[in-house]
């Protein structure tokens, strides 16, 4: 028997879609509006998703009084109201995409001690979220 605890979380920022490894030109085709120089925002739900086995004390796989500062201090405080591109040092030399975003969280919250990080996924807007089940694909 396989149990999972998923906990949803928001945040709000800003990503500039556009790589110096294109001319202004390519990115503008490849991003389009996404590519506009001076960026544009999301309000980001955030899920992340934890298994493991229920503690026989307590019932739980992860304590959220655990699990939600956790989640606060590696994702959302370094994250919220802040442009990634500039903001977070990983996106200066990434592409801020969600696929992107979505990896570096994964990366963050992989280290939760009390249980394992299953998934994480990202809702960008009403039409676009992102997944990423992988560990391996983290390292990539």
């Amino acid at each position: 028997m396989k149990i999972s605890l998923t906990r949803r979380y928001r945040f709000a920022a800003s990503h500039r879609l556009h790589t110096a490894k294109l001319s202004e030109e390519e990115n503008k085709r490849v991003y389009g509006k996404c590519s506009n120089p001076y960026g544009h925002g999301h309000n980001y739900v955030l899920e992340v998703t934890m298994t493991g086995p229920v503690d026989s004390a307590t019932g739980m796989i992860a304590n959220l009084s655990e699990l939600d500062p956790f989640v606060q201090r590696e994702v959302i405080e370094p994250f919220d109201q802040k442009f990634l591109n500039e903001e977070i040092p990983e996106f200066r030399a990434q592409v801020a995409t969600t696929e992107n975003v979505s990896r570096e969280i994964f990366r963050r919250l992989k280290s939760f001690p009390s249980a394992r990080l299953e998934r994480v996924r990202i809702e960008e807007t009403s039409k676009n979220s992102f997944e990423i089940t992988d560990e391996l694909e983290v390292r990539a």
